[in-house]
């Protein structure tokens, strides 16, 4: 009899709320042992989770964007050996052997769009002969393809890596025409459809077309060292390209006076110190945005997909970009409206130290209504930092500096903070850029304002 057993989550190191990425199998497969079933993905790999049994999926415990952790169930199994051997055994007796051929090894999860149609396509299809030569186990391999249907039912062949490649550039595979062997999706294709949308797009007024860069070789002019970029920057670099392309970007700068906020802030340092941890500016800057955000609420929105409506956030999460190792990396402190200072502190602390140890999960870098870059504790006057999409605006907080300020018919010396507002323009227009950078002054000179 067939044997019914549960396939869980082994122990994969020291990660929690791991998210789910890929379920590469459905239920009716067969599978073998360590054939890959789900892919994880971390803030620093991807990985691949592999069957400990032969047999058949009789159910799926999880979907992607599912976080589990060790011990959680996947999906269940029946073992049995003996329930596939009379459909081997027809299968040699009624049809000859036929070459190996790269056939698709396992079923890409649907997304949350598509999953009402895949699922009615896979209960409606019956199975598909594979050209396997029969009695020969099929296992899969590190360069094995993965196949999955579009919307209008044809196969998409592709590696998990070309669908890694795909999913960090935004690009959606169904769209994608391979030309490997029997259509498989390689990476030269997935690269030709960005340039063909990017060209098509300048045509129609609704992107930049540019060409190639130049193949240079460096070593003609002097000794070289190649290092590949880390992940992080991949993954980041990709998402602040397509930002900047997307976005119609424009930068407000003010000046904060920030006296009497760093005196006020200084006089908390014993309290601070106190309760282990560090008062510093930002955490007051936190505030204040939120205050700001309350006052101009098109600031707290995205753009839907359509471009045509904007989602008014009622929540106020906001992102801090933390310098790291091997990236820039935004976790999101979430409801700063209901946090006191030192709680804030204490939470930014713990976010900052796991960032740099790279132990932040996924779900700590979403949700952000609004982001803060700070480089006061580095250095600079202004910058203009690339919106965080979906959000609409970003805030860049530069060194503060003391300065003459003219103030009732005699300079006076000021502490005097540097800001640049970026805003996506198709949200919102100077004038309001410019309340919201004056707003945001006038609290951040008089951090009693965040109590009106």
């Amino acid at each position: 009899m067939a044997e019914s057993k549960t396939i869980a989550l082994p122990d994969i190191g020291d990660f929690t709320d791991i998210e789910i990425i890929e379920i590469l199998i459905a239920p009716g497969d067969q599978v073998v042992k360590e054939q890959s079933i789900i892919v994880l993905e971390s803030d620093k790999a991807t990985m691949e989770i592999p069957s400990p049994f032969d047999g058949t999926i009789e159910a799926i415990s999880v979907s992607v964007g599912d976080r589990i952790n060790e011990g959680d169930a996947i999906a269940s199994i029946a073992t049995s050996a003996a329930a596939a051997e009379p459909a081997a055994k027809a299968a040699t007796a009624t049809e000859p052997p036929a070459p190996a051929a790269d056939v698709p090894v396992a079923v890409e999860a649907p997304t949350a769009a598509d999953a009402p149609a895949t699922k009615a396509a896979a209960s409606s299809e019956p199975p598909q002969k594979s050209d396997v030569t029969p009695g020969k186990t099929l296992r899969p391999h590190p360069g094995a393809t993965v196949s999955s249907s579009n919307s209008s039912g044809a196969t998409i062949h592709a590696s998990p890596s070309i669908r890694r490649y795909a999913r960090e550039l935004g690009v959606k595979l169904e769209q994608v025409i391979g030309s490997g062997p029997k259509g498989r999706i390689v990476k030269a294709d997935v690269k030709a459809f960005i340039k063909s949308s990017m060209t098509a797009g300048a045509g129609a007024g609704g992107g930049i077309a540019v060409s190639s860069a130049p193949e240079i070789d460096h070593s003609k002019f002097g000794e070289i060292e190649t290092i590949p970029l880390s992940r992080i920057k991949k993954i980041s670099g990709a998402h602040l390209h397509r930002s900047w392309v997307t976005v119609p970007h424009v930068t407000q700068f003010d000046e904060a006076d920030i006296t009497e906020l760093e005196a006020f802030r200084k006089s908390l340092a014993k309290e601070a110190e106190k309760k282990s941890v560090r008062l510093t500016p930002l955490i007051f800057l936190m505030k204040a945005v939120v205050s700001a955000l309350q006052e101009f609420p098109d600031f707290n929105a995205s753009l839907d997909a359509s471009g045509e409506n904007l989602v008014m956030k009622k929540y106020f999460h906001i992102g801090i970009a933390v310098d790291t190792p091997n990236g820039l990396v935004v976790p999101v402190v979430r409801d700063v409206d209901r946090k006191g200072l030192f709680d804030l502190a204490a939470e930014l602390g713990e976010l900052s130290l796991r960032a740099r140890d790279g132990k932040l999960s996924p779900g700590d870098m979403q949700g952000g209504c609004f982001t803060i870059s700070s480089l006061g504790g580095i250095g600079g006057t202004y910058f203009t930092p690339i919106v965080n999409a979906p959000e609409v605006a970003i805030l860049g907080v530069s060194r503060s500096k003391m300065q003459p300020v003219f103030i009732d018919g005699e300079f006076e010396p000021r502490l005097m903070l540097p800001l640049g507002l970026s805003y996506d323009h198709r949200v919102i227009d100077g004038a309001q850029a410019a309340r919201f950078t004056s707003f945001l002054s006038q609290v951040i000179s008089d951090i009693r304002r965040v109590l009106l």
